[in-house]
C-alpha cells in the first residue's frame, strides 16, 4: 500500500478527527478510503445514468414491460 501526505487546514483536520472518533473509524486513514470508495461509486454511477439517458428507448416503459422486468428479477434469484 502506498502512503499519500497531505496538507490540511487546521479546522478540515479537525472535522476529519471528529469523523473518525464519531463513525467508528480506527484511523484516518480507513476514514479517507471510505470517502474515496464512495466517490468512486457516486462517479459510476453519474456515469451509468448519463450512458442510459443517452440510450435509445426501447419500447414503451408501461404496466407490462414492468412485469416482464420482475419475472426476468425472479428468474435470475430462482438460479441462485
Amino acid at each position: 500500500m502506498s502512503t499519500m501526505n497531505i496538507s490540511l487546514p487546521e479546522p478540515m483536520k479537525a472535522f476529519i478527527d471528529q469523523q473518525v472518533d464519531q463513525g467508528g473509524y480506527s484511523t484516518t486513514s480507513e476514514y479517507l478510503r471510505d470517502i474515496i470508495r464512495k466517490e468512486q461509486d457516486r462517479i459510476k454511477l453519474r456515469e451509468a445514468l448519463l450512458a442510459g439517458a443517452a440510450s435509445p428507448l426501447l419500447g414503451p416503459m408501461d404496466k407490462a414491460y414492468f412485469e416482464e422486468l420482475r419475472q426476468s428479477i425472479r428468474r435470475r434469484a430462482a438460479k441462485k
